[in-house]
């Protein structure tokens, strides 16, 4: 019975060795959590930066998505003046060359 008590006394001390020397090499220092807290807050700080020119970057598409809008629009407005335009200057064209027609064909009569 000594023996194995021998024995299991032996396993439990190296197991405790084992479990103690692991804690204490996993176990962070004072010194690597404020670091990392501070990481953490300067991570914060950036992505708050970040998300403060993502609100900006919208703004400004927004204002742009406006102003392509409007040149569209204009453009449109242009297109449609161009067309009346040319419309007018076709008609202008026919009576032209109707009125033309009709000088030569009096010239000839005479």
């Amino acid at each position: 019975m000594d023996r194995h008590t021998g024995w299991l006394v032996r396993t439990l001390a190296v197991a405790a060795t084992g479990m103690t020397v692991g804690l204490l090499s996993t176990a962070a220092s004072a010194q690597e959590i404020r670091n990392d807290v501070q990481d953490l807050r300067q991570d914060r700080k950036e992505i708050r930066q970040d998300n403060r020119e993502i609100r900006g970057d919208r703004r400004e598409l927004r204002g742009d998505t406006k102003e392509i809008q409007g040149d569209r629009r204009e453009l449109q407005g242009d297109r449609r003046e161009d067309k009346r335009d040319r419309r007018g200057d076709v008609k202008d064209l026919r009576h032209d060359r109707r009125d033309l027609r009709k000088d030569v064909a009096e010239k000839s009569a005479k």
